[in-house]
């Protein structure tokens, strides 16, 4: 019997491709493997095409509430954002996936896995380290770095197909690299390689509008949460991932979350692209503008700190760490109040605050307002401002001393 090999299978050219590539230059028995995190129509007729591809079995791994529960939640709790602009979409995706593929290699005994991405970007990390964190044993073949691997464009993945017998209905016209989830939707390529050059939104988009092209009507929205997760979502209670999708439409029809962003990959270079991401950038915001109602102003500090982190961490696929276990779990103490409601206003691209309440705020009226209370003497803040300003005041006693001195 031939040695197995699972292929991380997205249905697309590169990934088909391989299913003969791996035959040819491994003769490997190719089992593929899609998991699904909310790709939707992408997965529309992908057993056909493997096994006319050549693979002997694939696998449709639905990994959504999966992916939304565990991945998801800890990034929001975390307010975790790479580079203040990325939501961090394909990143939290991938260590999800990582898992499936291993855990499919050894339903199988399969001795290998492989996946398509190239040697230039991200996702070879992220999926490499998640597999090696929990698969040491396994081996790893990644055929953009393979010297076997000499399929160069589009048209020569075409041609190669043809070569095997497989005619499928690809193309080599020139189109935007995007990858899709429950989160967000991601664009590069094409016009977005030249920083210089605007984006072209009308050919761009799959989500939503563009904010010049919502509606003229603002639409109001309330959410719920309970210890940081999302509960509700205008009155109803949902699981995760139907509030994520609730929101994917609002967002997008509002043109919510649409940003532009030249990022620092991992290995090295800067590249840019179009991130979609209506649900999700709703969904951060309404909890952080709970949030602020109910942490102090020591442990938000030290949290915004443990979100970069995080963000980093996830950004560098490094999920299956003793870090991210840590950082996580400072994250969920924080978390432990963070209940009540939100309501805000979608409008044009913004997200406009309506109200926000919880039985745990700290915001106290009585402290806030200009009236002095009995918690608040007005007085009390010379003697405060005199102690936390001594280190200044004696600083520059001394320095003028020096000066008159010369």
């Amino acid at each position: 019997m031939k040695e197995k090999v699972v292929l991380a299978y997205s249905g697309g050219l590169d990934t088909t491709a391989i299913i003969p590539w791996l035959k040819e230059n491994y003769d490997y028995e190719v089992i593929c493997c899609c998991v699904d995190c909310g790709q939707e129509e992408e997965l529309d007729g992908l057993e056909e095409r493997a096994k006319l591809s050549g693979a002997s079995k694939l696998y449709i791994e639905d990994i959504v509430d999966d992916f939304c529960d565990n991945y998801i939640v800890p990034c929001v709790k975390a307010s975790a954002v790479y580079e203040n602009k990325y939501l961090l979409g394909t990143s939290m995706a991938r260590p999800g996936i990582a898992k499936k593929l291993v855990e499919i290699a050894r339903k199988e005994g399969a001795v290998a896995i492989c996946h398509g991405a190239t040697g230039k970007g991200n996702d070879q990390i992220r999926f490499e380290l998640g597999i090696k964190a929990l698969a040491p044993d396994l081996k790893i073949i990644a055929p953009w770095r393979d010297d076997k691997w000499e399929l160069q464009s589009r048209q020569d993945e075409i041609d190669y197909c043809k070569a095997h017998g497989i005619d499928l209905p690809f193309s080599a016209d020139s189109s935007y690299s995007r990858d899709r989830n429950l989160w967000h939707i991601s664009h590069e390529g094409l016009e977005l390689e030249d920083p210089s050059v605007a984006p072209n939104y009308d050919h761009l988009l799959v989500l939503g509008n563009s904010p010049e092209k919502a509606p003229e009507e603002g639409e109001y929205v309330t959410m719920t949460f309970e210890a940081g997760v999302p509960t509700s979502l205008n009155g109803k209670k949902m699981k995760v991932s139907d509030i994520i999708r609730e929101l994917n439409v609002l967002g997008g029809k509002h043109g919510i979350g649409i940003i532009d962003i030249v990022e620092n990959r991992v290995v090295g270079m800067k590249s840019r692209g179009v991130y979609e991401t209506p649900g999700g950038t709703i969904l951060m915001e309404a909890h952080d503008q709970l949030e602020e109602l109910i942490l102090d102003r020591a442990t938000m500090e030290v949290k915004k700190e443990m979100g970069n982190k995080l963000a980093q961490i996830v950004y560098e696929g490094k999920w299956f760490t003793p870090l991210r276990e840590a950082v996580c779990a400072f994250i969920d103490v924080t978390q432990k109040y963070v209940t009540g409601e939100v309501k805000f206003k979608l409008y044009k691209g913004n997200i406009i605050k309506a109200g926000t309440t919880s039985k745990y705020s700290l915001y106290s009226e009585s402290l806030a307002s200009f009236t002095t209370g009995d918690l608040y003497d007005h007085h009390d803040a010379e003697g405060f401002i005199t102690l936390f300003g001594l280190p200044l005041k004696v600083r520059a006693m001394k320095m003028q001393e020096v000066e008159n001195n010369k």
